[in-house]
């Protein structure tokens, strides 16, 4: 099929909802994407944080190719040695606690929600917060705050509360009798890459303990190894009682997972809640093969040190460029604020042969493959400098 034929079929045959960008990828490996003209990316932003190990990972690979020839699914009303196997090495990972599987972010915090309000027995609210992103589903998209993914779909499931990020005072004034739970991503993603300060979230902590909610942590983005430890909340020494994970965890394959401490995971009980493919066998090989590949190369190092190095290299252009207000995030989750939109920088660097994202407008948004060389970031951050030069003059 030729590129405009490609084009064509996605315009007779697939709904409109992506906002397309006239790149047809016909491989990946590692960082590196190439498109139907074997013209070579560098891709900074690969899946949306999906692609942790970068494409087609060898040992992802095999474990799917391997899994696929012995079993692909059965439904969960039987049982798999692969989620088996998932659940308890997730939880070794996390805290002591229960999983539920699914297939994506959003359903892990529509999983999420229903949980809480049947913990809550009666109390519904949940708090969430400005700039947050939970899905594009029914009740993550009521629990988001921002407005532009609402318009159009009122009216929204009932029983959010917006509180202001990093604003302690604003959390404390939504509680009511209601309120059942506080739900946050530790660094907004599609808010444009704020992070959650350490007292802040400490604070919460406490607040849900003397008030008796739970306190959600989506780490759809942040986990499995983003931020430099295996879940964001290790930054901050406290211990969430849900947190919902997806994106990295399959490296590809759509997986979902929400965790829930051990003591009330079993509130939802058989016929309470369900999805039909989640935790299938081959996503579960996927996920493990994944985990392995993180242990063995020492991945949460390279996300160190890399991180570090990628910030270093993104304050040298704050100091150098003046259209660039401010560089934050943490581990290999980078936004870089500027003074203007970022759409034609996005644009520009794609066509050098970089992609990376803009979101919230102004923020280009930077989260490489987790095994990125520091090679291959001193490249794209000097396609980036290359595009930022000629846009600041």
């Amino acid at each position: 099929m030729k590129l405009e034929e490609v084009f064509q079929s996605y315009s007779d045959f697939i709904m409109p909802t992506y906002a397309k960008t006239p790149l047809v990828f016909v491989k990946g490996k590692g960082s590196f994407l190439w498109d139907i003209h074997s013209k070579k990316y560098l891709d900074f932003f690969p899946g949306w944080g999906v692609g942790s190990m970068g494409h087609c990972h060898a040992k992802v690979v095999q474990a799917i190719r391997e899994q696929a020839a012995k079993l692909i699914f059965v439904p969960n009303n039987y049982y798999t040695l692969a989620q088996a196997k998932l659940a308890k090495k997730l939880v070794s990972l996390a805290f002591p606690s229960k999983v539920f599987f699914c297939n994506s972010g959003a359903e892990a915090n529509e999983a999420a929600i229903k949980f809480s309000r049947k913990f809550g027995n009666g109390r519904y609210e949940i708090i969430t917060f400005q700039d947050s992103f939970h899905g594009r589903t029914a009740g993550a998209l009521a629990a988001t705050g921002q407005k532009k993914y609402q318009e159009g779909f009122q009216p929204l499931l009932s029983g959010f509360k917006l509180a202001q990020f990093n604003n302690l005072d604003s959390v404390k004034s939504l509680i009511n009798p209601d309120t059942v739970a506080i739900m946050l991503e530790l660094i907004q993603g599609e808010g444009g890459v704020n992070v959650a300060g350490l007292d802040f979230i400490k604070a919460l902590r406490e607040i849900c303990d003397q008030n008796k909610l739970l306190l959600i942590v989506d780490e759809v983005q942040t986990g499995i190894g983003r931020t430099g430890k295996f879940f964001a909340y290790q930054h901050y020494g406290i211990i969430p009682d849900i947190i919902t994970l997806a994106k990295a965890l399959g490296a590809g394959l759509p997986i979902g997972a929400m965790l829930v401490k051990k003591e009330i995971a079993d509130i939802l009980t058989s016929g309470t809640h369900a999805s039909t493919f989640g935790g299938g066998a081959v996503v579960c090989a996927s996920s493990l093969a994944v985990l392995k590949a993180m242990r063995d190369e020492d991945i949460l190092s390279n996300v160190r040190d890399a991180g570090e190095y990628l910030f270093e290299m993104a304050f040298k252009l704050k100091e150098k460029y003046n259209i660039i207000q401010d560089v934050r995030g943490r581990g290999l989750m980078l936004g870089i604020q500027l003074k203007c939109p970022g759409k034609d920088i996005v644009a520009k660097c794609m066509q050098k042969g970089l992609l990376i994202n803009c979101t919230h407008d102004t923020v280009l948004r930077l989260m490489p493959a987790l095994n990125v060389t520091k090679k291959q970031i001193g490249q794209g951050m000097r396609i980036l400098e290359d595009v930022i030069k000629k846009a600041k003059s």
